[in-house]
């Protein structure tokens, strides 16, 4: 996907792109091949495949959310900032939060940050079931991105969403995992308003957002211990 084909995708999704937003995309593209020498941010390298395949993909979150009426969202698992990082290019009314347990990826994170002139965007170096714990209903939207298994990471972002707020996990394949899932969701006070499946255009993989709504208050004993969950993840 070039800068063309990006701009008539997203003009598809409702959204506008403006030459400033293209530039941007195009230092964080170089930011991001850069520093994937030094350390380990993705096996994504052709501009072509990051474009449609991180910038893009990133983005399909609006099929799930109008992100114009969001104040505060949560990316756990940012990695290399997808899709937090490109969410606030386009969306500079959201406060967002991206939490990541490497330092050297939070570290590319904040240069990122500094070098496209974001501001309202924070980093936090934490395991994601770590923060939950200390900051519980504070956002509208947490998401992820191919981050676990949907109980697992579902037992660490709920408790971290707003009562009426939403929990859209981005994914591939989720099907089996929602049946696995279903009654950790109903513990976690949650109900799966909606499935949204589609395919990215070029290539066709498959996409899924999960819309969870958050219905009342997460218990106080989620998310669980790091070492229930790291055994969790394991058998994963």
């Amino acid at each position: 996907m070039n800068e063309n084909e990006l701009v008539e995708a997203l003009s598809e999704l409702g959204i506008n792109v403006s030459k400033t937003q293209l530039e941007k995309l195009n230092l964080y593209y170089e930011l991001l091949i850069e520093w994937n020498q030094k350390i380990n941010l993705t096996r994504i390298v052709a501009k072509e495949e990051v474009y449609l395949k991180h910038f893009y993909d990133s983005l399909t979150l609006v099929k799930a959310i109008d992100l114009n009426k969001i104040e505060t969202l949560c990316d756990v698992g940012t990695g290399a900032g997808f899709p937090g990082i490109v969410l606030k290019i386009f969306f500079p009314n959201l406060k967002v939060t991206l939490i990541d347990s490497l330092q050297k990826r939070i570290n590319f994170l904040n240069v990122v940050i500094e070098k496209l002139n974001l501001t309202g965007i924070e980093t936090i170096h934490t395991r994601g079931e770590d923060y939950a714990r200390c900051n519980r209903e504070c956002f509208d939207i947490v998401t992820c991105r191919a981050v676990s298994h949907l109980r697992i990471i579902s037992e660490i972002s709920l408790p971290m969403v707003k009562t009426g707020g939403y929990f859209i996990p981005m994914k591939a394949n989720v099907d089996n995992e929602i049946v696995e899932s279903t009654s950790t969701l109903t513990k976690l006070n949650s109900q799966i308003e909606k499935q949204i499946t589609f395919y990215l255009p070029i290539e066709g993989s498959l996409r899924n957002l999960l819309k969870i709504k958050k219905l009342k208050p997460t218990d106080k004993k989620y998310p669980r211990s790091s070492d229930k969950i790291k055994k969790l993840l394991c058998k994963n």
